[in-house]
Order: structure tokens, then sequence, then C-alpha cells
């Protein structure tokens, strides 16, 4: 479960910690839809929405109470004879800085 922080009970924000260990990984139907309305909302980007190799279009927000969010809708099923020549190009691509 997610609330507002409550000081008198053990519920406490991450904001109010500086910071979180969790990341909560959230599939829908449209994220581009979701994003934009959780940016309404107070949200803000940490890595915008982009096709991932994995198969998935997929950004992240941390919202105003320093909860992490990934966000994401399946596009497709990546073969796997193809997995790993798209993880190693996105890899070779973080390492080179173009990322």
């Amino acid at each position: 479960m997610i609330s507002d922080e409550y000081p008198n009970d053990t519920s406490t924000s991450p904001t109010t910690l500086g910071g979180s260990t969790v990341k909560l990984h959230l599939y829908v139907t449209d994220v581009d839809a979701t994003f934009s309305q959780a940016i309404a909302a107070g949200a803000k980007v940490t890595m915008p929405v982009e096709n991932q190799f994995w198969g998935d279009r997929m950004g992240s927000l941390l919202d105003p109470f320093g909860h992490h969010w990934l966000i994401a809708t399946h596009i497709e099923d990546v073969d796997p004879s193809e997995f790993q020549e798209r993880m190693d190009a996105f890899f070779a691509k973080q390492a080179s800085g173009e990322a």
C-alpha cells in the first residue's frame, strides 16, 4: 500500500527519509497517457518514455512524495535469437555515452 505520510503512525514518505530503495513497476495499457497524467499530477520525469530493447515502451517518474515509478506497456515479443543482439547494442550505446 502507498499512502500519504502520516506522522502519528509509521507511514513516512521517501522524501522525509531522504530517498527510497523501492521502485514500483506498473504495466498499463497506454504508457504515454499514464505518464502524461502522472506529470500533470506533479510527478517528475527521471527517464523519458522510450521503446526498450526487451519489448516494452517504458519511462520512469518520481512522484511528489518521493516514490519511484517505472511505467510500461508491452509492445512486442522479442524473439530469443534477437534478444542478445539488442541487449549488446543497448549496452554498447550506453558505454559510448550516446544514450
